[in-house]
């Protein structure tokens, strides 16, 4: 499994761990992050916010991600982030959501952005159990209002891939993924250079909702 590979599936791991899922695959690829428990670590009737996670005091309307996750980002900033102008590659996760990737082959940089709709836990599904899991784990300021979290399943020095998990609604959440080009690899702290392409998906959302 090459790195590319890797990186995809780790980002899509990340994901189903906030939903509390086990046996879900990116694109038939079977993740290599840690795997959680076979039931999600707070009871399923329990409301939002909740294990820890902060309440979303300026929602955006729940409309903006009605669409698909390839239109988050427009094609200046793809260029910007990945260094090309590329079309999105769109897919699905089974009971979380969309998600699209966009892949620089020729550098093997990567960035994916994925809509979490369901089961409805907004970031409290992250905190619940992507945090217990994840070596590197920070809040960050928020992001245009919108509370964030940074991490990461690689605690090394400058880790190649790196994720943040932007809450939209206390019941939506917006995971955004960047692994970095091989030129990189190594050199560049992927979890300083996500927050940047996360800062640009939520512009993209608020453009949408004439905010």
């Amino acid at each position: 499994m090459d790195h590319r590979t890797v990186v995809t599936a780790v980002a899509a791991a990340a994901i189903l761990l906030a939903a509390g899922c086990t046996d879900q695959k990116a694109g038939g690829t079977p993740s290599p992050a840690p795997q959680p428990s076979a039931s999600p670590s707070v009871p399923a009737t329990q409301k939002p916010p909740f294990a820890g996670a902060p309440k979303v005091t300026n929602p955006l309307p729940s409309s903006v991600l009605s669409g698909s996750p390839c239109e988050a980002l427009t094609p200046q900033q793809v260029q910007v982030n990945i260094g090309v102008s590329v079309a999105g590659k769109p897919d699905n996760l089974p009971g979380i959501g969309p998600q699209c990737t966009w892949t620089n082959k020729q550098t093997s940089a990567q960035m994916g952005v994925s809509f979490t709709t369901e089961p409805g836990d907004g970031l409290s599904g992250d905190y619940a159990n992507t945090r217990p899991k994840m070596p590197v784990w920070k809040e960050l300021p928020p992001i245009q209002g919108l509370p964030a979290v940074v991490y990461s399943d690689n605690s090394k020095p400058n880790p190649d891939f790196c994720a943040v998990a932007i809450g939209i609604t206390d019941a939506l959440s917006v995971d955004v993924t960047v692994a970095l080009s091989l030129q990189k690899s190594g050199k560049v702290d992927a979890c300083t250079v996500v927050p940047l392409t996360a800062n640009d998906v939520v512009t993209t959302l608020k453009q949408k909702a004439g905010s």
